[in-house]
């Protein structure tokens, strides 16, 4: 069938329909990749679940608190991709639900990168004030406040769709799109308005911290690299994510580029905007840093063991020192 996203999800547009082998090898790889990306995002859950030094650190705490929610994005838009094919239309009242916490996600990730860069800013420009700027407490405070303020910008969308739309609305079935329910015009205006003034507010905390860190440097140390390259990761990836925003203009890019391709560009623009984001997410610190990285590879490989566990070859490597002499 011919599918079109609206915000992850898909409508039926035109003609052109797939094949039984082309909609079940689209939804495989969906699906595969999903898997795949969950399986290693679920992996660094659990490495900063079993080891202290991670559940104390705000920088650990907002990666994973990203992590979690990219999860939580990349199953429901993966979930709705697959019921577009399958089921085709559902009950409106199920779709609000799947809809509004795959909105919620999608916003809480531009918010969750400016606080890292913020705390990366920190971190390196005012080190000797770390400490007590950038809590655990805050850091969850902070968490809580992402999702509060995304709530505000979602839950008008609903107020104005029960005012608006008649009871028997929410009882019927209809194709789970964004643009399909939320369809007044007030939502649209107000939705375009939020996403502008949300995105503006990111982007200057991104662009101020990347240059503040880069002119307060006097020497250009590797911690200093690293901060750089990491707003610069954090810059990359909000990038993938405005793709979100545009979506209807980068499709109608890429159909100039192949007009005969409709069915091929539109899977390709759900696989860039909604999947790859994802990807960048576990890259940025679960496999970039070190420290995170020394303990992650032996749950990725499934290789853990007593003799071989980090926190056991240090305290093995202290006990001689704690003999008396």
């Amino acid at each position: 069938m011919n599918y079109s996203s609206v915000n992850g999800t898909s409508t039926v547009t035109g003609n052109q329909r797939d094949t039984f082998t082309t909609a079940v090898t689209k939804n495989v790889i969906v699906t595969a990749l999903c898997i795949s990306i969950n399986y290693i995002n679920g992996t660094l859950v659990h490495t900063f679940r079993k080891h202290q030094i991670f559940r104390s650190n705000p920088r650990y705490i907002l990666f994973i608190h990203l992590v979690i929610n990219d999860m939580m994005q990349l199953l429901l838009t993966t979930l709705l991709h697959i019921i577009s094919y399958a089921l085709h239309t559902i009950n409106v009242s199920v779709c609000l639900i799947l809809l509004i916490i795959t909105i919620l996600t999608t916003l809480n990730t531009p918010l969750n990168l400016a606080g890292m860069a913020v705390e990366c800013y920190i971190a390196i420009c005012i080190p000797l004030r770390h400490g007590q700027m950038c809590t655990v407490k805050r850091t969850y405070i902070l968490i809580g406040l992402i999702w509060v303020a995304n709530a505000f910008s979602t839950l008008p969308d609903l107020f104005i769709l029960l005012a608006t739309e008649p009871l028997q609305f929410f009882h019927s079935n209809l194709f789970c799109a964004r643009d399909y329910v939320f369809r007044s015009t007030y939502s649209l205006k107000k939705r375009n308005a939020s996403h502008i003034v949300c995105l503006a507010l990111v982007w200057l905390t991104l662009c101020y911290t990347y240059f503040r860190i880069m002119f307060i440097a006097k020497e250009a140390t590797a911690d200093i690299k690293k901060a750089r390259n990491t707003i610069l990761l954090h810059g990359f990836q909000l990038l993938l994510c405005m793709l979100t925003y545009v979506r209807h203009l980068f499709e109608q890019g890429l159909l100039y580029l192949l007009p005969k391709q409709h069915l091929a560009v539109r899977f390709a623009s759900y696989i860039i905007v909604q999947i790859l984001p994802r990807f960048v997410s576990p890259i940025v610190y679960g496999l970039r840093d070190q420290v995170f990285r020394r303990y992650v590879r032996r749950y990725l490989l499934c290789k853990v063991s007593i003799g071989n566990h980090p926190e056991t070859a240090t305290m093995s490597n202290m006990k001689p020192s704690m003999k008396p002499h």
